[in-house]
Order: C-alpha cells, then sequence, then structure tokens
C-alpha cells in the first residue's frame, strides 16, 4: 500500500498526488514511469513519475483525469492509499550532457517534461522550456520549471503569457539557432507539429509516446508504435522515441482503439459520479 501524502489540483482536470514510494523515489530517473492500480480489481495505469523527494520518500504523480479510472484515481484524498505501484519502469531519457536544450510541453506533458529538465538542469545544461494550455489555467509546471532556467508561457487565447501556440515560440527560438536538442511531450498533433519543425533543421527531437499500454513488460502488445519503420513497445523500448522517425498517423489512430469502451464505462457509473474534469 502507498500512501497519498499531498494532493493538489493543478488544472481543471489535472491532479497531483505525492504518493509513498521510497524506493522507487531513490532509483527513478527521467523519462521512467509508473504503472499504478488504485485497489484490487482496477485498472493498470502508466503515469510518469514527475518529481521525488527522496527525504519524505515520495513521488509525485500527476493525473488527467479524463476516463472512469482516473476519474476513481484523483478521487483518493491524503491519508488513503494505492494499492499497487510498479517501477520504475521504460528507458530513462537520453540527456545531454552540455549545450542548449529545448523542451516543449502541452498541457499534461509539462509534468513529464520536468523531470526531464531537471536532469539536464543537473548536468549543467542551458535550458529553455515553452509550455502551454488552453488559458491560464490549463498552464502547470511552471514554477518549478523556472528554477531550472527560461520559461515561455503560451495560452491558446492570450489569457496569459504569449498568444499562441508551442509551437508558434518553438518556431521563433529554432530560428535564432543554438538549439542541441528539443524534447517535447504533449497530444500527438503537438509532437508531430514539433518534429515537422524540427526535422527540416536537423534538430535531434526526442518525444514521449503514450499508447494503449496493459502489463509495462511488452508481452501484452498493447503499445506497440512504428519507429524508423520498425515495431517498438514504447513500455520497455521507450516511451521515449527519435520524434523524426515515428509513426503519429499509426499512434493516433490506435489511442482511439478503446474510446468507445471508456464511454460506456462512463455511462455505467452511478448519477453524480463520474464527473471529474469533463467538459
Amino acid at each position: 500500500m502507498h500512501k497519498i501524502t499531498a494532493k493538489a489540483r493543478l488544472s481543471p482536470n489535472v491532479t497531483r498526488l505525492d504518493v509513498e514510494a521510497p524506493r522507487i523515489a531513490q532509483i527513478r530517473r527521467p523519462g521512467q514511469f509508473v504503472i499504478v492500480r488504485r485497489g484490487e480489481g482496477a485498472e493498470r495505469i502508466p503515469l510518469t513519475i514527475a518529481d521525488a523527494d527522496l527525504g519524505a520518500g515520495t513521488i509525485a504523480l500527476v493525473i488527467q483525469a479524463v476516463g472512469k479510472s482516473t476519474q476513481d484515481l484523483v478521487a483518493l484524498e491524503p491519508g488513503e492509499a494505492i494499492t499497487d505501484i510498479s517501477g520504475p519502469l521504460g528507458h530513462p531519457t537520453e540527456l545531454i550532457a552540455s549545450g542548449r536544450a529545448l523542451c516543449i510541453g502541452g498541457g499534461v506533458g509539462t509534468a513529464v517534461v520536468h523531470p526531464i529538465a531537471q536532469g539536464l538542469h543537473q548536468r549543467g545544461v542551458d535550458v529553455l522550456s515553452i509550455i502551454g494550455g488552453r488559458s491560464k489555467e490549463w498552464v502547470i509546471f511552471e514554477p518549478e520549471l523556472h528554477r531550472l532556467g527560461k520559461v515561455i508561457v503560451c495560452t491558446d487565447d492570450g489569457s496569459y503569457g504569449r498568444h499562441g501556440f508551442v509551437t508558434d515560440a518553438a518556431k521563433d527560438e529554432l530560428a535564432h539557432g543554438g538549439i542541441n536538442i528539443v524534447y517535447a511531450v504533449g497530444p500527438v498533433p503537438m509532437m508531430r507539429a514539433v518534429v515537422k519543425l524540427t526535422k527540416p533543421l536537423g534538430v535531434r527531437t526526442i518525444v514521449s509516446l503514450n499508447p494503449v499500454m496493459v502489463d509495462g513488460t511488452g508481452m501484452c502488445g498493447g503499445c506497440r508504435v512504428d519507429v524508423g519503420h520498425q515495431t517498438k513497445f514504447a513500455c520497455v523500448d521507450g516511451p521515449e522515441f527519435d520524434g523524426h522517425e515515428v509513426d503519429f498517423d499509426l499512434l493516433m489512430d490506435r489511442l482511439g482503439t478503446y474510446r468507445e469502451f471508456e464511454q460506456q464505462s462512463l455511462a455505467s457509473c452511478p448519477e453524480g459520479t463520474c464527473k471529474i474534469g469533463l467538459k
């Protein structure tokens, strides 16, 4: 059992849970994730380790409540516990040792960018973060990223920071030159748009993929993706890959595989429940 020590609402449908997991906190590295099961018989949910506190023995899980299982998870309160947390899983991020890195986070993807920026900063790399949300209330992890380097905030409606998409700001920064590598995490269309910017410039771009994942060992095959015309499994070969080689069309198609089942699961909820974050 992993007790929840703190809970914070980061945006209208994104919640941070700090959870006791001392062994994972000690050995986790940027880019790695855990698989969480709220209780007996519950769905297994992959979540990035957004931060860790070695002294407290806790890890930070950032959860976007979009389906029944994630909504059940964020309904937990401090003092309650998550039954199972397995990890750390996946390959750690390939961090450059020097130079300048551009970290781009869209929506909840900013939580995934945060440990990458942490790792780069610890190595002495100059970190520039571009993060975005549809409006100010959807921007997350801005203070944390400010501690690691310069941050440019973008909002779709112009209510905060720069008006426009993160790709607009990224295009301007790339035009200035001096960027050695790009790390981009967010909705698939955003990551694909970033890749379209960087590929002609020859700037290496790492993306973190989010296909359907069940066991975290590569045995189920649900998280398979096409990278460089080869089948890879995001849970054991990733979750991060060279964005210039990812088949984003196939990824988007597979992400919709269980949409109908999720809708049926939500429809089966008792009246007044399972409404967290639904807009």
